[in-house]
């Protein structure tokens, strides 16, 4: 009985977000019974597009692509400084085609192995929670760059154009400050640990590389979502089948849990009316204020069903990314790996991931309101 206790302790502990979803729509189902129109509420092509996505990056993973590339432009690094505009630069970009949180659960754990050589605690926090920042703008950049995005792309049906002119302004002037913001790194001496040498397969490598194109063709409305599902499946039953095991079901299964619990919120009349009205024409800073709860992707997901402004809900939870520490998924991850560092000082991590993410947020709500978006 203890054991089942801890078992369910550590998995509520584990994975808060879809406990409080399933939750969430589990009571709904009380006051709107479970009828034809549940399988309504589901967003197949979001799910199919995620699933494909996290089996072509673990494969990408699985052969060493990640630790290659970063390796190559680690050499070219020579001061603390130096490595913190690398690393930050690579999570930016990265975090356009591999999501957030895949970039971080790269790079980070790259970062506090360099940094074993450097003993420089203030510079490997500020390092740590730029790269964390630095994935999180770069990701409002893409459709495919974190989940929220994905799904608000899809379920208003966005243009690439529209995306791209909706959230470059906020993208690039977060860069800005990121970037201004690692001239705070000490500009010292520091080497970077040699790398391995084994080889990629190349076979491996173009089968994922089909994949990742095909689920960017499928976001972009060329191709229909069972093309990229067969696909992804096939691909890794051939060339790994571990890779089926290490898709983030649970991150499927909250969305599934949001889609019903939002689908049965708005067969509620008075609720419907409710969200409606407090919504309208607040998108982004109800966006904002609801991502700093609950994490900006059930955000998203919640807010979308009450407002037909998709562009400025889009805003709203991305830039909503930023501030507190559960705003982003992607920013526990971080966390997590950190706080398991050897001599952590997760006070002061928490404390100077604060103090970045706000300053950087209030900057970018001001450039909203100037654009007129607010």
């Amino acid at each position: 009985m203890k054991n089942t206790i801890n078992r369910i302790g550590g998995f509520i502990k584990a994975q808060p977000v879809l406990v409080i979803s399933f939750a969430a729509a589990f009571i709904t189902m009380f006051i709107i019974p479970p009828d034809s129109s549940y399988p309504g509420y589901i967003n197949r092509a979001v799910l199919i597009e995620l699933f494909a996505l996290m089996i072509a990056v673990a494969g990408f993973r699985s052969i060493g692509v990640f630790d290659k590339a970063t390796g190559y432009i680690l050499k070219k690094t020579g001061t603390v400084r130096k490595l913190g505009i690398v690393m930050v630069l690579i999570c930016f970009f990265s975090s356009m085609l591999v999501t957030n949180d895949v970039a971080l659960l790269t790079f980070v754990p790259l970062t506090l192995l360099i940094y074993r050589s450097i003993p420089d605690e203030k510079s490997r926090i500020l390092t740590i929670v730029l790269e964390t920042v630095a994935a999180n703008m770069g990701s409002m950049l893409t459709p495919v760059g974190n989940p929220q995005n994905l799904y608000l792309y899809d379920e208003f049906g966005l243009s690439a154009m529209t995306f791209v002119k909706t959230m470059l302004p906020a993208g690039f002037v977060g860069l800005i400050c990121i970037m201004l913001m690692t001239f705070l790194l000490p500009a010292t001496e520091c080497e970077a640990p040699e790398r391995s040498a084994d080889s990629v397969s190349s076979a491996k490598a173009a089968a994922y590389g089909v994949i990742f194109v095909l689920c960017l063709l499928t976001v972009f409305r060329i191709l229909p979502d069972y093309i990229c599902l067969l696909a992804a499946v096939l691909t890794a039953v051939i060339f790994d089948r571990k890779l089926l095991l290490k898709a983030d079901y649970a991150l499927l299964a909250t969305f599934i849990c949001f889609f019903v619990f939002v689908g049965n919120i708005a067969r509620i009349d008075s609720v419907n009316d409710f969200f409606s009205h407090a919504v309208d024409g607040r998108e982004l800073l109800i966006g904002v204020g609801l991502s700093q709860i609950i994490s900006n992707v059930p955000a998203a997901v919640m807010l979308a069903g009450f407002t037909d402004n998709g562009t400025k809900l889009l805003l709203g939870v991305d830039i909503g990314g930023l501030g507190t520490l559960i705003a982003s998924l992607a920013s526990l991850i971080s966390f997590q790996f950190y706080r398991k560092a050897e001599k952590a000082q997760t006070g002061r991590y928490i404390l100077v991931f604060t103090a970045v993410n706000i300053v950087i947020l209030a900057v970018l709500i001001v450039l909203e309101l100037i654009l007129g978006n607010i």
